[in-house]
C-alpha cells in the first residue's frame, strides 16, 4: 500500500485534480457506472442519465486523467475504469458516506488535554 504520509507536492495536483474531475456528479455516475464493467460510451451514458455527447466529453477528460480507459471494438469505443485502485476508492468513499455520523462532542473530547 502506498504511505500517504510521504506523498510530494506534484503528487498531491494530481490528487487534487482527480477528485476535482470526480467534484462533478455526471463525470462521477459516468464512473460509478462503469464500476460494473466495460461498456461502450452509449451505454455508460445512458446510465449516468447524460446525452451521447457530454458523456463523450467527460469520457475524454476521465480517460486523460486515467481514471478510466477506452478500448476500441470494432467501430466502437468500450469504456472502463483504469484499473482496480479507482474501484476501491469509490466503494472506500461509498462506504465512508453511508456509515453512521459519528458524535462530533466525542472526537472534542477525546481531542481535549487531560489535566
Amino acid at each position: 500500500m502506498f504511505d500517504i504520509s510521504h506523498i510530494e507536492d506534484a503528487e498531491v495536483i494530481q490528487l487534487a485534480d482527480m477528485f476535482r474531475l470526480l467534484g462533478d456528479p455526471s463525470r462521477l455516475r459516468l464512473v460509478v457506472a462503469l464500476c460494473a464493467g466495460p461498456s461502450p460510451a452509449t451505454a455508460a451514458a445512458e446510465a449516468a442519465g447524460l446525452s451521447p455527447q457530454l458523456a463523450s466529453h467527460h469520457l475524454r477528460l476521465l480517460k486523460a486523467a486515467r481514471l478510466v480507459r477506452g478500448i476500441r471494438r470494432g467501430r466502437q469505443i468500450y469504456y472502463d475504469l483504469a484499473d482496480d485502485h479507482v474501484r476501491h476508492m469509490l466503494a472506500d468513499m461509498a462506504d465512508h458516506v453511508a456509515e453512521p455520523h459519528k458524535d462530533e462532542a466525542a472526537l472534542d473530547d477525546a481531542l481535549e488535554p487531560t489535566v
